[in-house]
């Protein structure tokens, strides 16, 4: 990857998916005076990963790429798609093969944004001579000059805001970002979109994971790996100590699931913890499932290069979650662990940690190992 310093600062990449975000992003950075390059990602297809409804739409479905096609056609810019299945597979897929079959829940899109919107992207305008890249995200890229580091913060759309699933973007990425959307909101891009005659101005956003359009796991992960699936055999749940129900594999259960557990307790109960060496999932009431804590690691600093013990951070542990205060316990180079101010429902080890400042600056992230009482 080359040092943005070396390339064309006024072109720029902004990666288009076909959806409304994206589109105004690309128009914008063109009213301001960029040569925009739009560039749709190939990165899985439906026959490979199944689930498909009648007519394929979403990201990297032809009518995605016919939608971002159009856009560059109807302003005057080029648009080329590419093709990162190959590395989609390896860095997100199999990789979130895994994660469950180890009893976690990942989040592949934070490893897309790193690994493929971004380093991948990134190898593209290289080659392109383009000093940037742009995406539709709700987020603002701000460089410390006392620091000298550049620092991601929150959008000013609060329900909007993506920047839970970029942090873990690195210095050298995000000193090449642009985010035309940051001031936004969602309503006024959606706007914005119908001046300008985008066609695609109230497309719907995507809600699910967009490798698994029909939002079953199951489904995908008995189709996508039935070597690896073999081994996976049911076992038991217990509740309080005793045996109460029989699981059909630790791949298929998430932490704080209720539905889908196929047994009748006469109350409702919730998957509290996934022991995947015995082969056990533990369930609970509602309110086994609040603990004080957690421990993270793959840890990626963003706004500081360190968080003393003690700090107050406010800390979120989903996409939704809209953060709680928290204090640093202990911070390394690699793992991290925070206690919450109050007990915090469902802390999910494979999900996402981003901890903030109170002025909505993401400080670092990092993977959650476990949840601590």
């Amino acid at each position: 990857m080359k040092s943005g310093l070396e390339l064309n600062k006024n072109r720029v990449i902004v990666a288009m998916s076909g959806g409304v975000d994206s589109s105004v992003a690309a128009v914008l950075l063109q009213q301001q005076g960029y040569e925009v390059i739009g560039v749709t990602m190939k990165t899985w297809g439906f026959m490979e990963v199944g689930g498909a409804p009648k007519h394929e739409s979403g990201c990297c479905s032809l009518d995605a790429i016919f939608d971002a096609k159009s856009i560059a056609n109807k302003f005057g810019f080029p648009h080329y798609t590419v093709d990162f299945t190959k590395a989609f597979e390896n860095s997100v897929i199999d990789n979130f093969v895994d994660e469950y079959l180890n009893g976690r829940t990942p989040n592949p899109c934070v490893l897309c944004n790193r690994k493929i919107k971004w380093e991948e992207l990134l190898e593209k305008a290289d080659g392109l001579n383009a000093a940037f890249v742009a995406t539709g995200h709700y987020a603002k890229v701000v460089f410390n000059k006392s620091s000298g580091r550049y620092c991601l913060k929150n959008s000013n759309d609060s329900k909007k805001d993506q920047t839970y699933a970029l942090w873990g973007l690195t210095q050298e990425s995000l000193s090449r970002t642009l985010f035309p959307l940051g001031g936004f909101t969602k309503e006024r891009v959606r706007q914005i979109a119908g001046e300008l005659g985008i066609k695609t101005a109230n497309k719907p956003d995507s809600q699910e994971i967009c490798f698994v359009a029909d939002n079953n796991y199951e489904r995908f992960l008995r189709e996508r790996e039935p070597g690896k699936l073999a081994g996976v055999n049911p076992g038991d749940f217990i509740l309080n100590g005793k045996k109460v129900g029989e699981h059909r594999g630790i791949p298929f259960y998430t932490i704080g699931q209720r539905k889908g557990l196929g047994i009748a307790l006469g109350k409702p109960v919730y998957v509290k913890k996934i022991d995947k060496v015995n082969n056990v999932i533990e369930l609970g009431e509602e309110k086994d499932l609040y603990t004080t804590g957690l421990i993270a690691g793959n840890v990626n600093f963003v706004s500081t290069n360190k968080i003393p013990k003690g700090k107050k951070v406010i800390a979120k542990i989903r996409y939704s979650d809209k953060g709680s205060p928290a204090h640093v316990n202990e911070f390394n180079r690699d793992v991290f662990n925070i206690n919450f101010v109050q007990p915090k429902r469902a802390i999910t080890p494979g999900q996402s940690v981003v901890l903030y400042d109170e002025q909505g600056f993401v400080l670092a992230g990092g993977i959650i190992n476990q949840s601590l009482n």
